[in-house]
């Protein structure tokens, strides 16, 4: 999880959900040098985009989950800063993640990040929610 400093949105607007969804992207497709595609940074099993924090479940193909995370948390403040005209963080603390070791956590994991909006009251159905990977 990515939280904002201070608990404050990180998604002003529609455009700052869709750059989110491009940095999780760009962890996907990565190319070397010479422009030949190489393997994926993470697999993504699911995401929620809230107002001010990110809910992530993924797989790391790096060493540790700091060299998969800090490339996400960084483009995305460079952008979010840029836009908004400030500086500083825009992350609270460092991201806050947990092993998941069995399929039963890791199922209660993909319920609990999925129904999130619906906890917060946001919409009524999971599958309203436009920023997260219910869908797909």
């Amino acid at each position: 999880m990515l939280r904002g400093i201070n608990r404050q949105d990180i998604f002003e607007d529609k455009e700052d959900y869709v750059r989110m969804l491009t940095c999780l992207q760009q962890m996907l497709e990565q190319y070397d040098e010479a422009g030949n595609h190489q393997p994926p940074l993470c697999t993504f099993y699911a995401y929620s985009l809230m107002s001010n924090h990110i809910r992530l479940l993924l797989k790391t193909n790096q060493k540790d989950i700091g060299s998969t995370i800090k490339p996400i948390a960084v483009t995305y403040a460079m952008y979010y800063n840029n836009k908004y005209s400030r500086s500083g963080h825009v992350f609270q603390d460092r991201f806050k993640s947990e092993p998941v070791n069995d399929m039963a956590y890791f199922m209660t994991l993909l319920r609990y990040i999925h129904q999130n909006p619906l906890k917060a009251g946001i919409v009524n159905n999971v599958v309203d929610y436009e920023w997260s990977s219910w869908l797909e």
